[in-house]
């Protein structure tokens, strides 16, 4: 098998686990507070641990991307598997919030396993295989995002929250054995540059298309947790019933992950053919109109079908904004740049949340996918007119 095939595979698995072993715990730290002596201010701890990776991770995402140019992808990852592996299983062990905030931050300070393997794939595979490469990656991490939930759920309601964060870092630390036994990264040429993430800035500032993508990927980033703090809420409230609310909004929540996990290496084959920049345009645009239409539907079941078919068009935009970070990049800033895309990311994981609340709680919870759609539709008008330059810079990179 030839080495690039064997990475995507490997990579493939461990991204898959790493997703699930973070959608087994995540989910389920609001329920896991009250076990540990939380019983006021409940809503408040939740939210704090869920934002506190988020800032963590933003801050830290450039200096890692700078270390990866230096010292290569692989070691990255192996660093983010053996720190994500001791933070899971030491989560277990955790008697009061405060342990569980700190792990939290830390979990944002030192992992990194998916962006690495993002990384490594987009810098080791053939120029014509990028596209499907990186959806490949895409649909790992959306399988896992659908797996992680019943399979975490599945060990609490057996032996308990506890439990179910251990098996989580015995999950991840298989997966870091995997990228340790079979990952190869034949195409690296360390920076010879001093590492300065002032210094990655200013070159990634003077790089106007990565700048593009860059806001493109905050923006795409937020519209997703815009929606995610109103949508149990809406499912329960288009549902009639709060009996199965939880049920039922974890189908509904899973219907774009698995969209995502059929239709991502199409969109990747397509834009090996046509170009990421195209994919992306097409993708934003349905995502747009997508997140638009859920507002029409009174009755979950017409609710169900929009969101998968909103599924069906947006799992293609987050591989073209990877595709086109490798595009815009020399070789020897691709881990920078990387690290700066995933700062982005975790901007928008944290602006999203913020805005959806704020929306959702003046204006009815139709205002919020209103004001998503529309922003996903700037985006797609933004990525458009400005899309011949990413092209162009894309077609000089590649002739260089």
């Amino acid at each position: 098998m030839q080495g690039w095939k064997r990475n995507l595979w490997v990579l493939w698995i461990g991204v898959f686990f790493t997703s699930a072993s973070f959608s087994m715990v995540i989910p389920f730290l609001p329920i896991f507070l009250p076990q540990i002596g939380v019983t006021d201010n409940v809503e408040m701890w939740s939210g704090l641990l869920f934002s506190a990776a988020f800032f963590a991770g933003a801050v830290a995402s450039p200096f890692w991307g700078s270390v990866a140019d230096k010292y290569g992808r692989k070691p990255m990852i192996i660093r983010a598997g053996i720190c994500l592996t001791i933070i899971y299983t030491l989560t277990a062990f955790v008697t009061n919030p405060y342990q569980l905030l700190a792990l939290r931050i830390s979990q944002g300070l030192l992992t990194g396993f998916i962006p690495g393997a993002i990384a490594l794939i987009g810098t080791n595979t053939p120029s014509q295989r990028v596209g499907y490469a990186l959806s490949m990656i895409s649909t790992a991490s959306a399988s896992g995002g659908i797996a992680g939930p019943l399979l975490g759920g599945g060990i609490a309601h057996l032996v308990g929250n506890r439990w179910a964060f251990g098996s989580a870092g015995i999950i991840v630390l298989i997966s870091t054995i995997l990228v340790i036994l079979w990952v190869t990264e034949e195409n690296f040429t360390p920076s010879k540059k001093r590492g300065s993430v002032k210094n990655d800035i200013k070159e990634a500032w003077a790089n106007r298309q990565l700048m593009l993508v860059l806001l493109l990927t905050v923006v795409t980033a937020g519209s997703i947790m815009t929606i995610e703090p109103v949508l149990p809420l809406y499912i329960v409230k288009l549902g009639g019933s709060a009996e199965n609310a939880s049920l039922l909004a974890g189908v509904v929540f899973s219907l774009p992950g698995i969209a995502s996990a059929l239709f991502a290496p199409v969109w990747g084959k397509w834009a090996d053919k046509v170009g990421f920049q195209r994919v992306l345009v097409i993708g934003l645009l349905g995502g747009g109109l997508g997140t638009l239409a859920q507002i029409l539907f009174s009755e979950i079941i017409g609710f169900s079908i929009i969101r998968f078919v909103y599924g069906v068009f947006f799992c293609a935009v987050f591989p073209a904004l990877n595709g086109l970070v490798v595009k815009s990049t020399a070789e020897d800033f691709r881990g920078r740049a990387f690290g700066l895309n995933q700062t982005a990311n975790q901007i928008g994981g944290m602006i999203g949340p913020i805005l959806g609340g704020f929306i959702g709680g003046i204006f009815p919870v139709q205002s919020v996918f209103a004001v998503t759609g529309l922003l996903l539709l700037t985006a797609m008008g933004v990525a458009y007119w400005r899309g011949k330059g990413l092209t162009n810079f894309a077609k000089t990179r590649s002739n260089a």
